[in-house]
């Protein structure tokens, strides 16, 4: 893995996330909240949030490959630690300073990293597809793999 990459990844992994979130706070303010707007600190946040939450995406990265069983381990572990950093991190800021508001923070959470995850298996299958492409028009060529 070029040295760049991990760096890409998360450059790409940042943007999907706050994208999410924004589309996501716009959509519900405009039924919930029509008159509120976003504030400077209000993007703030949002910014370390995505940030941080791309950083933990180190979590996924191996330099090795590695089975089906262990990614899907480390996809856990990586769950369970951003909702605990994102979490201690809304207490902190005082985001989430009840019990009603860090059961929002975590489900928002969720509903975000399913997303995230979901644009990441369609990319990855649309890979897959390519090469898989690739390697038929190869194979009625008659190459050879």
């Amino acid at each position: 893995m070029r040295l760049n990459e991990p760096v890409k990844k998360v450059s790409q992994n940042f943007l999907v996330i706050f994208a999410s979130i924004i589309i996501v706070i716009t959509i519900l303010r405009q039924f919930l909240y029509p008159d509120m707007a976003f504030d400077l600190k209000s993007i703030y946040i949002i910014m370390a949030f995505s940030f941080i939450g791309a950083l933990a995406g180190f979590i996924l990265n191996s330099s090795i490959n590695i089975s089906e069983k262990n990614m899907r381990i480390r996809m856990a572990i990586h769950f369970i630690a951003l909702e605990t950093i994102l979490i201690s991190l809304g207490a902190i800021l005082g985001i989430a300073n009840s019990t009603s508001s860090i059961l929002i923070l975590a489900l928002q959470i969720a509903v975000i990293y399913a997303v995230v995850r979901l644009l990441s298996w369609n990319n990855d299958k649309k890979v897959a597809d390519q090469i898989n492409e690739g390697l038929k028009s190869l194979k009625e060529k008659g190459g050879e793999l």
